[in-house]
């Protein structure tokens, strides 16, 4: 069972007029307070309206004239993108010429180098040419030197057979009742000493006498006489001599 159930009915009476009595009570203090706050405010604010200053009389406000407007300014131009400088071709006058300078150029280079070319072939040329001047001045000097070196050789030769001859001519015992002027020639082989090896007659006189009496002469003359020149010494290896009694 709960709590209501021993209640009776006066006593529920009781406590609902209790209650309404309490509200009643508490509305008349409600309307209480807030008609005593408005009474305050209202003394507050006469008070502060009297203690206030006289206002004085407005001033006219200065006429302000209308500033003009400053002009808008200009809209910013934006920035564009600067194109990338394209080779300008060139006018077909300037390849032209170009083109006409190049070869020219060309034509030059060609003509040094030809010139070059024709310098070193004349260079070439006088260096060959010098050349066999200096082989032919020294050929001609060899043949002029063996030449010399020949004749002297011969001079030699000649001046030795002379000598050789008059050493025959000292031992030659002269025929009598020799006629004439007959000439004997004769083939001599003649050792490097200068002994005679042999004696041949290559073309007898017409007397024999005469030439008997030279082959004699020419025995006993050995040793001959013989240049001390080794060189020269195959020049008398075999001497071609002639004998004339008149000479």
């Amino acid at each position: 069972m709960t709590a209501d159930t021993f209640i009776t009915p006066n006593e529920r009476a009781l406590s609902g007029a209790l209650a309404l009595v309490t509200h009643a009570l508490f509305f008349a203090l409600l309307v209480f307070g807030v008609s005593w706050q408005k009474r305050e405010q209202a003394a507050m604010v006469a008070e502060l309206w009297t203690s206030l200053p006289p206002m004085s009389a407005p001033q006219p406000e200065p006429e302000v004239k209308p500033q003009p407007e400053p002009p808008p300014p200009p809209p910013k131009a934006e920035a564009k993108p600067v194109p990338k400088a394209e080779p300008v071709p060139a006018p077909k006058a300037d390849i032209a010429l170009k083109d006409k300078k190049d070869k020219q150029r060309k034509a030059q280079e060609l003509a040094e180098k030809k010139k070059q070319q024709e310098q070193a072939r004349v260079a070439e040329q006088a260096r060959a040419a010098e050349a066999q001047r200096l082989a032919r001045e020294q050929d001609e000097a060899l043949k002029k030197i063996a030449a010399q070196q020949a004749s002297e050789r011969a001079k030699m030769v000649d001046e030795y057979k002379r000598r050789i001859a008059e050493r025959v001519k000292r031992y030659i015992i002269e025929p009598p009742n020799l006629q004439g002027n007959p000439e004997v020639e004769l083939d001599i082989v003649v050792l490097p000493g200068g002994e005679v090896l042999d004696v041949r007659t290559r073309k007898a006189s017409a007397a024999t006498a005469w030439d008997n009496a030279v082959e004699r002469a020419i025995r006993r003359a050995q040793p001959l006489p013989l240049p001390p020149d080794p060189a020269l010494a195959k020049e008398f290896r075999e001497l071609n001599l002639k004998f004339r009694p008149k000479e």
